[in-house]
């Protein structure tokens, strides 16, 4: 019984590690905050942030997506992400922030 007891907190306590995982790349919130539409360059970005997570085009223009999920077999999954879409002259059109992690 006792060896019954011992496998089976090994087998919940291996589930539970398993259970979690991190998709993307962690960002800083607060410095995705300090991005102006019109006057941060593509160049600022990247040495805010580094290499983007994910490239693509938007409404005809090069976006870059900074994105962390984060899940877990207790409690709730965060999410955070970043998108800013630059204009041909590599500024700053357009960026979107989203989490459901908690503000300060």
């Amino acid at each position: 019984m006792r060896l019954f007891l011992i496998l089976g907190a090994l087998l919940l306590c291996l589930s539970l590690t398993l259970g979690c995982g991190t998709v993307g790349k962690d960002f800083d919130i607060e410095k995705a905050r300090t991005i102006e539409n019109g006057k941060t360059t593509k160049e600022d970005i990247a040495q805010m942030f580094g290499e983007p997570f994910k490239t693509g085009i938007q409404n005809g223009h090069p976006i870059w997506i900074y994105e962390q999920n984060k899940y877990k077999a207790v409690g709730e999954d965060t999410s955070k992400s970043l998108t800013v879409e630059f204009d041909d002259n590599g500024v700053v059109r357009n960026h979107t922030l989203t989490s459901n992690e908690p503000v300060l």
